[in-house]
């Protein structure tokens, strides 16, 4: 098979989709317009923690990476829950035996381009993607003071949510596209390691909610912690009000008084890295001809259910299973990918913004913690019938994301009658669990 196939963006899926491609035999050229960060290392701004799940784990399965990555990545079995006065509560994620993986962003991104680049794509650092012709599935690229124009048999814009690709679609004919900014960024802090290694509990995603606000640390091999404070960028408080070290320090000594004993640099972090911001991206179509969006750039979400980096793969690994059904028939392909892939980016969407308000506002909230208790109860009693909403979406990497929105919210129709119920905090293990179980069948 000599086709020749272009991807934009030599990110996490970029790099994921060429290795898928290598293996089917395309001639694949992967334009990244950054700097190599195998020589340079990564550039700022980005998050450098990812939380790796299912259904990433299966994607990285098909290309033989699974191994290696968990070697290096840091089980957390539930969220570790820091109130006010430094009290802990451990919300397990699923069953015993069920977590996530806390993985390095950059160091998964070098194991996926070094087998890339064995499995024979080529990588052009620093080039710019300039102008992307859908007609004639050609290429403008800019490198120094070059330009340069390229035919390919299939372009894939894999360039996250400031896609270059997308922006030529965008200007295409009925190409619906919206971007939707939430009034929070966030910035990276730091927790080094302890003489001892980790200063918290290793296997935990810890979280600091605060209501309109939080801050969450996940674990590193090296024994430190990388923290993300999540915060209005305007209002009462924001960014803007932290204006001075001083006020960044009263603030964390106010409201984060346990992190802040373990935070050294904060200052220095908080002056030096950059704050960042939270947007969600739809478009449609996803293709246009040979030209096709993916990830990121076809469906960026925000962080707070863990799934960006996943739903990016499971884009790779169902495109890869249908150019497997089609014998390589893009024709076939492109409009069944779109198909299949376009209802469950809008579901993980939502999902990841509801996930957000949970996080921040209802881990510690009384009745929240008895509705978790309450359908754990269920899950155990009917682990096939009642699967909670987390479980569905990172655990069970066979069920859509559409599908689990879908029985999430009828879940959550059941339980809030459930939850109304006189004196439920005291009577809730007496509740008729087969009942609430026949309800959820009744509405599926």
């Amino acid at each position: 098979m000599n086709k020749q196939v272009a991807i934009a963006g030599a990110g996490l899926v970029g790099s994921l989709l060429a290795l898928y491609l290598a293996k089917r035999g395309y001639t694949v050229t992967v334009y990244e317009r950054r700097r190599d960060m195998r020589k340079g290392g990564p550039e700022g701004g980005r998050s450098i923690n990812l939380a790796l799940s299912n259904r990433g784990i299966r994607a990285l399965e098909e290309v033989g990476l699974a191994r290696q990555m968990k070697e290096v990545a840091i089980p957390m079995h539930g969220r570790m829950m820091h109130d006010i006065q430094g009290n802990l509560t451990f919300q397990r994620y699923g069953k015993e035996g069920q977590f996530i993986n806390s993985v390095s962003r950059s160091a998964l991104n070098m194991v996926l381009m070094n087998e890339a680049e064995q499995a024979g794509v080529h990588f052009e650092f620093e080039h710019r993607i300039a102008a992307v012709n859908c007609e004639q599935t050609t290429l403008t690229v800019q490198h120094d003071s070059t330009t340069t124009h390229q035919k390919f048999d299939l372009i894939i814009g894999a360039d996250g949510a400031f896609s270059a690709v997308r922006g030529a679609l965008q200007v295409t004919d009925r190409f619906d596209y919206s971007q939707e900014y939430i009034e929070h960024g966030y910035k990276e802090l730091h927790i080094p390691p302890g003489a001892h290694g980790f200063q918290m509990e290793k296997n935990a995603l810890h979280i600091w909610p605060r209501e309109s606000y939080m801050l969450i640390a996940l674990p590193n091999p090296d024994g430190s912690f990388t923290c993300t404070l999540f915060f209005p960028f305007e209002g009462n408080p924001s960014f803007s009000q932290l204006s001075t070290p001083d006020l960044v320090k009263r603030f964390f000594d106010k409201n984060f008084p346990d992190a802040v004993n373990l935070m050294p640099t904060l200052l220095e972090d908080f002056a030096s890295n950059p704050t960042s911001s939270l947007v969600t991206v739809r478009c449609y179509p996803w293709y246009k001809n040979k030209t096709l969006l993916m990830g990121d750039a076809a469906h960026a979400i925000v962080p707070f259910f863990g799934q960006g980096m996943n739903a990016g793969f499971e884009d790779c690994r169902v495109f890869n299973q249908l150019l497997h059904h089609h014998r390589d028939n893009w024709d076939h392909v492109l409009p069944e990918f779109q198909l299949a892939r376009k209802k469950n980016a809008d579901a993980i969407a939502r999902l990841a913004l509801d996930n957000f308000i949970e996080m921040r506002d209802l881990v510690a909230d009384a009745d929240f913690l008895l509705r978790k208790k309450i359908e754990a109860r269920l899950h155990e009693l009917y682990p096939q019938q009642w699967i909670p909403l987390y479980s569905m979406v990172t655990f069970y990497d066979d069920m859509s994301y559409a599908h689990a929105y879908s029985t999430g919210q009828k879940q959550k129709k059941i339980m809030d009658e459930v939850m109304k119920q006189p004196d439920i905090a005291n009577t809730w293990q007496q509740l008729n669990f087969a009942e609430i179980v026949h309800q959820l069948e009744e509405s599926l």
